[in-house]
């Protein structure tokens, strides 16, 4: 198994490719889809079901405890017969990358276990959301919320979430072409805003 470098997934994302393995033989391949899937940072707003979550304080909320567990339980099927592309190489690419301080987590905890949360990648003011995961009900939801309200609070203008699916289209994800998915990007990039510490 070799690694995928630090320096080649820094210079692949702040191009707009990103790595996934295949299933079937954890072979890694790089993608720049067209169209391309962001998020809109500032007109995000929390569904009314989970107003009263967040509200209630279910669950606790942390940063970068645990990166490698929350990864790993992005990487676990979610029913029988799926498939992830979260291959051991990804995985331990992706804990090299946190450790140098451009990989995140979002961790909800529930009495001091780790419940859900998802995991990405940081440049600039962009935040390149990964996966996320859960195993009560809601608690990706809520990382997701305080994702989305620690970005806003950081400044970031940017949110790609590579591919459309129904997942993400609860979260109010769009699509636009790739062209102007990277000028975006290459706007956002000019920013140095760091994610975690101000």
């Amino acid at each position: 198994m070799s690694l995928i470098s630090v320096e080649d997934l820094l210079y692949g994302y702040s191009n707009g490719i990103f790595p996934m393995a295949e299933s079937t033989s954890d072979e890694v391949y790089w993608y720049s889809p067209d169209p391309r899937a962001i998020i809109p940072i500032e007109t995000y707003k929390p569904s009314k079901s989970l107003k009263p979550l967040i509200n209630q304080k279910v669950f606790e909320l942390r940063f970068n405890e645990n990166f490698e567990k929350v990864i790993r339980h992005c990487a676990f099927p979610r029913f029988e017969g799926d498939e992830t592309w979260i291959s051991e190489e990804i995985i331990e690419s992706y804990v090299n990358l946190h450790k140098i301080g451009f990989a995140h987590s979002v961790e909800v905890y529930q009495e001091n276990a780790l419940v859900g949360g998802l995991y990405g990648v940081s440049l600039g003011s962009v935040f390149f959301g990964e996966s996320m995961f859960n195993t009560v009900p809601n608690a990706s939801k809520v990382a997701f919320h305080y994702l989305m309200e620690h970005l806003k609070k950081k400044k970031f203008k940017l949110l790609d979430t590579q591919f459309i699916n129904d997942n993400v289209k609860r979260f109010g994800a769009i699509e636009i072409p790739k062209k102007e998915f990277m000028n975006k990007l290459r706007e956002a990039l000019k920013s140095k805003n760091n994610f975690i510490n101000d």
